[in-house]
This record gives structure tokens, sequence and C-alpha cells, in this order.
């Protein structure tokens, strides 16, 4: 793209108003050129980008110009369609969620908007509960302040896959923006195609989250016990999560003050990201104050779940997504074994990603389970959910045999799961009851979650993961992270941290049964890797796994990462 070529085309069309073009004179050489050297991609699950005016950025003419697409996509398909929009604490969010709708409603279709911020679990569960055509979240997750983004869901209320993400980045590729069509908000009521959503959503929802209570009577007894501090980092989480362990019956939960209320500033942070040990700095120091058990954590739009659980000597032992996914896997499953709620052997899975601990595999065997594995992204998770409810309705039973399996639970590495099927995404309103119980439950045996941990830990092998993200922005970054990546892709290593590379999986060459993408495998002896850039942000990310011995799977860990930097130059 010619982007001097491209600003004045903003400059002098009479498309873009009088504002964007304002801002758009005040820029830097340096800012137009990254701002119009691209136009922002509608990947495959959505738009992701810095708010502001020009082609590569979030605004009301790239966001427009992406829901116009989709309603001609909805309306190729079906003639009565509809949409669910929920949105965050952004920047923007608000404003771009009733844009959405009013797009959608210019369009003949019928928008449910919320009224307020929600999670996008929530949306997940909204659009299967309202029957809806498709899904929209205004949200840009954990990224820096700056950022919004704009996810698309269908109707089984999972992400767009292929080959719809494809056929929708089409149709939003033919979409000029001079195409976009709106209506006003009240034009929208008036005509009955706009429909504000509020409590009965909320209460389906939450009664569908606490339909996975597997140890109410422990919670009865423990709840008036146990000492929880939360932090919605600003975000989403607040009520949801505040409101169903009150439910549930935790009676000791202590927000952090400065965190609670959205903040599209995220003034008390550098990153709202769950997985960022310093996320937790407020968070530690009041339940260091209220000697508190458990102390978590959810991004943004409540979908990631971080946690730190104090040990019995008093310190505080951090999670990572990995440890606490498997820990409320143990936990549940477990618990179905003993009610007699697991399927018979062969006939449930566990769904995870190619990048998540392999511990997934003894659990799963122990349960009787099947571990599928996915590309990265919880979407995926989302979509063999569907795929196993399509083989029970093909062959009217749950058998393994066939495809057809019951899902008993899905994680990924970055801090997400999910235990039901109510929902088609992680869920950390969900996965903070599930681990204030567990908590609840573990306690009536005298262990703590690190006592639990440790536990499965000698039942199943020590397994050490690590993710490594290495940053390269603006125009030439992009190119950095590709030649990285082409040039491990064609001279792949024979040892990796002194570990001899057993196999090579390249799932952008290679017929794995998976769609294409951008990601390498390695398997090592007692260990794993996997380099691919990031999808969402600038950057190259690098996952690591070892099993054995504790000191030894740490120290291979550690001598795997510093190969692999050095194999892509990103090396300090």
């Amino acid at each position: 793209m010619d982007h001097l070529a491209e600003y004045r085309r903003w400059l002098e069309s009479d498309v873009f108003d009088r504002e964007t073009k304002r801002e758009l004179k005040s820029l830097s050489d340096a800012e137009i050129e990254d701002r119009f050297y691209q136009e922002l991609s509608f990947g495959t699950g959505g738009l992701r980008g810095i708010v502001g005016a020009g082609p590569n950025r979030m605004n009301f003419y790239t966001v427009g110009r992406a829901t116009q697409g989709l309603a001609d996509y909805i309306n190729e398909r079906t003639k009565e369609g509809s949409a669910v929009i929920a949105y965050d604490s952004r920047y923007m969010s608000a404003e771009f969620a009733l844009d959405t709708a009013c797009i959608l409603a210019a369009n003949g279709i019928k928008a449910y908007l919320f009224g307020s911020l929600r999670p996008t679990p929530e949306l997940s569960f909204a659009v299967r509960f309202h029957h809806a055509t498709a899904g929209i979240v205004i949200t840009a997750s954990h990224n820096p302040p700056a950022y919004n983004g704009y996810k698309v869901y269908w109707s089984d209320g999972g992400q767009i896959v292929p080959p719809r993400d494809r056929e929708i980045i089409e149709r939003i590729g033919t979409t000029a923006y001079g195409d976009i069509r709106r209506i006003g908000k009240t034009e929208a009521e008036k005509r009955g195609l706009l429909v504000l959503l509020g409590e009965e959503t909320d209460r389906a929802y939450l009664d569908a989250v606490k339909a996975l209570s597997l140890s109410p009577e422990a919670v009865m007894r423990q709840g008036k016990k146990l000492k929880i501090v939360y932090t919605p980092l600003h975000g989403t989480g607040n009520l949801p999560v505040r409101r169903v362990l009150a439910e549930m019956g935790f009676e000791h939960v202590f927000v952090v003050p400065e965190q609670e209320l959205p903040d599209p500033a995220f003034t008390t942070l550098a990153y709202p990201n769950p997985e960022d040990p310093a996320a937790f700095l407020r968070a530690l120091a009041l339940a260091r104050k209220k000697d508190a058990d458990l102390v978590l954590a959810t991004d943004p739009d409540a979908d990631r779940l971080g946690v730190y659980a104090r040990t019995k000597s008093g310190g505080y032992v951090r999670f990572t997504g990995n440890m606490s996914g498997l820990l409320i896997a143990e936990y549940v499953l477990s618990r179905r074994r003993e009610k007699g709620l697991l399927p018979k052997a062969g006939d449930g899975a566990i769904v995870t990603t190619v990048v998540s601990s392999e511990m997934a595999y003894p659990i799963a065997e122990e349960y009787g389970l099947k571990v599928v594995g996915t590309l990265t992204g919880f979407k995926y998770i989302g979509e063999q959910i569907e795929k196993f409810e399509r083989a029970r309705e093909k062959f009217g039973r749950t058998d393994g045999s066939v495809g057809a399996y019951a899902f008993e639970f899905g994680f990924e590495e970055s801090y997400g799961c999910l235990a039901g099927t109510y929902a088609r995404d992680k869920d950390a309103v969900a996965a903070v009851m599930l681990l204030c119980e567990a908590a609840a439950y573990y306690a009536e045996q005298g262990l703590t979650l690190p006592d639990q941990m440790e536990r499965m830990y000698r039942k199943y092998g020590y397994y050490a993961e690590e993710l490594g993200t290495e940053t390269a922005a603006g125009a030439g970054g992009a190119e950095r992270i590709q030649r990285a990546m082409q040039a491990i892709r064609q001279n792949p290593p024979e040892t990796l941290g002194h570990c001899r590379v057993t196999g090579v999986t390249d799932y952008l060459a290679e017929n794995t049964g998976l769609p294409k993408s951008n990601v390498l495998r390695f398997a090592l002896e007692n260990g794993w890797c996997c380099v691919r850039p990031s999808g969402t942000e600038p950057k190259i990310k690098f996952y690591i796994g070892a099993n054995g011995d504790r000191d030894g799977a740490e120290e291979r860990m550690k001598a795997v990462k510093r190969d692999l930097l050095r194999l892509t130059g990103f090396e300090v």
C-alpha cells in the first residue's frame, strides 16, 4: 500500500468526517506511515488494533466496514438474521458497540445489545440463549490500553473458524468505507431491530455457571472460612464474579479497591494481563493484609484467570495457566467420577491446544478420556465441542469410536478453561467459581491448592512449562518475525537445550488434520517446544515444556529457550 497516497485519499474523500481529518493532519511522518502502510486486517477472529484514525487503526470506519461486510454475509444466508453484541471497558468500546448495532439494524438484522459492559463468555452464552445468527464482542482482551478489538462469533456460540472465517473476510474485503449503512438508535428501536439486554440474560448465564458446581456441601462449610482477594483489573469481571461467589456461599471476598471500577486507561497497570506477575502487586498486598487463601485476577473481558494461592507456611505461589487449568480439570474430573457422571472409557474427551501442557495426557488416561489437540486459540476448542455435538446427533449416542465424544473439559496455556457446554469460549467467571470450590473441597482434606498441585505432580509426574515472548513492532516488525520463522523452518535444529529433537511438525506446510497455521512444534527427549507469531500483537511466541525430575526439567526448559532465541535472532 502506498501510505502517502492512501493518507491523501482519507484527507480528500467526502466519506471521512472533519474530526477524523483534523486528527490525521496533526500526525508526524512516522505516525502517518504506521497508520497507512497497511489496512488493519480482519484476521481469523476479527480486528485488533490501536484506537485512532486511519486504515491501520480501530475507528468507526474500520469497525463499520467490518460490520457492513458481516451484515451482508448474514443477509446472504438468512432472511431473519440477528446478532448479540457485548463490550468491555476499553476506550470507545461502548461507542463501537452501539454503532455496530445501528449498522446491523440498518441492514435489517436484529441487534441484541447489552446495556453495559459484560464478560466475553457471557456473549458466547447469550448467542445460544437468544438463538442468534452471530455475536460480536468489542474487546482487546489483555492488550495494552491503547488497543481495542472486534471479535465475531457464530450461532453455535463459538468464534468463527474455517471456512466461515475466510468467507467473512472475503466479504469484508469487497466492502468499501462508503458502503456502510447506518440508522440512529431511536429509529432502530422503533423498528424493533435494537433490543437492550440485561438481567434476564445475566440470570440465565449465572445459573448455567452455577450448574457446574460439584461440591456445594464443602462450600457451605468452608465458604465461611476461606478468604479470597479478587481484582477485575478495571474490567468486566467485577460484578459477575462477586455475584456468583456470593450466591455460592463465599462470604469473605475482598476486591482490590484501586482496580475495582472500569478504567480504559488501566491507570494502576502497565499491562492488564493476569499472566503478568506485575498485575498482582496490589492484590498480593491486600492478600497479605487480609491473610487471604486465594488471590485471583481476571483480564478486562473476563475470559482469563490468573491465580496465586497461599501455602501452609504463609507464602503465595503463582499458578501458570497450565497449572490452574489442570488443577481445575483434576478437581472436576475426580468429582464427576465419584458422582458417576463421567462417560464410559473412551467416550469422553479433554480438548486442549498443541502449545499447552502435556500433563493433559496422563490425566485423560486416569479418567478414561481422549485428548483432542487443536491449534492455538480457544475458538478451536469451541469448534470441537460443536463437532462432538453434531456427531452425537448423527449417531444418536455418545461414542468416541465415531467422534461423538462427550466434552468433559477444555483448557489452553494462556489462562483459559471451560468445564461445560453452555458457552463455547473460555470463561474466567466459571473458572473462579470452580477454583474457589476446589479450594473449599481440598480444605476439607487439610490441603491448600499448592498442596494439591504437588499431589498431582507425584501422581502424574512433574511438568515444567514456560511461555516466552519477543516484541517486534512497527512496519518492519512483521517482516522480522516472518524472517525468524523462515530461518528456523528452513534449518530445523537437531538439538535444543542439549535435548535431541525427535520430531518436527510444521502446521503450515504439513497436512496435520488441523487448519494451516504458521506454527512449528518440536518434539524433544523428555519435552517439547513450539514457535509461532502472535495472532493479535506484534510478537513472536516461544512455548517450552519439559518433564521428569523437577530440577532437571526446569534446567532443560531454560536451555531450550536460550537456543530458540538464538536460532530466531531474538537473543539479547
